[in-house]
């Protein structure tokens, strides 16, 4: 797991850099927007507007922005746009499965910018299923360490699901079932530790180890696909010693 775990870190310290080029924020809103749409404009009773907010919130999206587009969603103000989910499969470099999830108001765009990316940093769209099989839906909550200790994290989520918990440095990442991502970020709540985001996420069940070379070819294809507007998350099977990142940089 250690190649994962690096990457983990890398993705969340590369979020904050996303953050100042205002790609995250756009991307934080319309999640907001469609979890209002989709369970309700209570964030009390929508525990994924919940999260939607809280993510927002800790990466500095303005209150004023995060109100409107709960808003929005939920019919309260009007100009609401119809966002559709849509998931694309394709291959990377040196056969790495991707999954890229995609939240569109317009699918032929989203779909020529998504097969755009790939043609130009040597991956290809594939047929639906030809990937999606190499993952599993599952809940993931980053979580800052502050001084606490992997086994105080673990009893505490142990019963509400969690499957594993995972050093990443600054950080613990927690990962449970999909349907017990709510429970789980509950829990954490309820003893009193503090979180930076509780997401569904796609973590693959294989992965195909990377050299420098290689590597730098998935990450500039990631790069390329999260610069799409309409692309939302991209998930790949992939796995990069620490001393290939290392040399990666």
């Amino acid at each position: 797991m250690s190649g994962h775990s690096k990457w983990a870190t890398t993705k969340h310290k590369k979020a904050a850099l996303d953050a100042k080029r205002g790609k995250l924020f756009a991307k934080l809103i319309k999640n907001i927007e469609v979890a209002a749409r989709t369970g309700g404009g209570d964030p009390e009773g929508n525990p994924t507007l919940y999260d939607a907010i809280q993510k927002a919130r800790k990466n500095s999206v303005p209150l004023d922005n995060i109100e409107r587009a709960r808003k929005r969603g939920a019919g309260e103000e009007a100009g609401g746009a119809e966002w559709q989910t849509i998931t694309y499969e394709g291959y990377g470099p040196a056969g790495v499965a991707v999954l890229i999830e995609c939240l569109t108001d317009n699918k032929n765009r989203a779909a020529s910018e998504v097969r755009t990316a790939l043609s130009r940093n040597g991956g290809s769209l594939a047929d639906p299923g030809s990937v999606a099989y190499l993952f599993n839906r599952k809940g993931v909550v980053i979580m800052p360490k502050n001084d606490t200790s992997e086994d105080d994290v673990l009893m505490a989520v142990l019963d509400a699901g969690a499957e594993e918990v995972n050093d990443l440095g600054e950080n613990f990442e927690i990962i449970s079932e999909a349907s017990d991502l709510v429970a789980v970020r509950t829990a954490l709540q309820e003893a009193g530790y503090d979180y930076e985001s509780a997401d569904m996420s796609f973590l693959p069940s294989v992965n195909v180890p990377l050299d420098a070379e290689n590597a730098r070819k998935v990450f500039r294809l990631i790069d390329a696909l999260e610069d799409c507007d309409d692309v939302q998350n991209v998930y790949a099977n992939f796995d990069v010693s620490d001393e290939v990142l290392a040399e990666v940089g």
